[in-house]
């Protein structure tokens, strides 16, 4: 199986509403499968009436996407149980029933793995009615190299390569990732070049972190 360096995705085909080719974007393989025409297009009821104590549609479509991306988090959380190399990064669900898992690995993740996760999750998905068969689109993928880091097990992967942190105070730092622990980080940052090269060292608390991006070096 050949690793690749950048996000790969699974998209779940059903035979019955056909293919459609896309072409995968540069740096990434992916397969992209169309959905049925009423994802698109879901029946929206909207309350009309004053005072009958009716959440507004907005509202109760958010508690919906939430509760459902709880349910599937749990089921995908519970396939990987048996494989600890890898871990769930992030569940996101829309509204029109779009599902998007992102899953990371210590060593990272294939895309074959992604298509064995995409094909046992949808059966689980259905199975556990959290949606009906052919009413949801299913992603899995691992996150792009230029998503945030997140988990703790991500720092930990890209130790040794220089990552871009924003801090909440509006600072802004590049370093080498050094260590990272359950309360922050640890980057060498250098400043200056040749004979007046700088060395500083940071140790930065995660609770201090607005965003930490891996350094794309060409």
């Amino acid at each position: 199986m050949i690793l690749l360096p950048q996000s790969v995705q699974a998209w779940v085909y059903q035979p019955h509403y056909g293919l459609k080719d896309q072409h995968s974007p540069a740096g990434s393989a992916s397969t992209f499968w169309s959905f049925p025409s009423n994802l698109l297009s879901l029946p929206r009821k909207h309350e009309t009436d004053e005072g009958n104590g009716a959440v507004p549609f907005f509202i109760s479509q958010k508690m919906a996407t939430e509760e459902k991306a709880i349910q599937v988090r749990a089921l995908a959380e519970k396939l990987l149980e048996t494989e600890p190399q890898y871990f769930l990064v992030r569940v996101n669900v829309r509204p029109i029933n779009n599902i998007s898992v992102y899953v990371d690995g210590d060593e990272g993740v294939t895309i074959e793995k992604c298509v064995k996760l995409n094909r046992a999750l949808y059966k689980e998905i259905v199975e556990n009615e959290v949606c009906k068969d052919g009413e949801f689109g299913l992603e899995v993928s691992s996150p792009g190299i230029d998503e945030p880091l997140l988990l703790q097990r991500q720092f930990i992967k890209n130790i040794g390569r220089v990552v871009e942190v924003e801090m909440k105070d509006g600072r802004e730092l590049e370093g080498k990732l050094l260590a990272a622990d359950e309360k922050g980080i640890e980057i060498d940052e250098e400043k200056g070049k040749g004979k007046k090269l700088e060395i500083i060292r940071h140790f930065l608390l995660f609770e201090d972190i607005k965003t930490t991006t891996v350094k794309i070096v060409f």
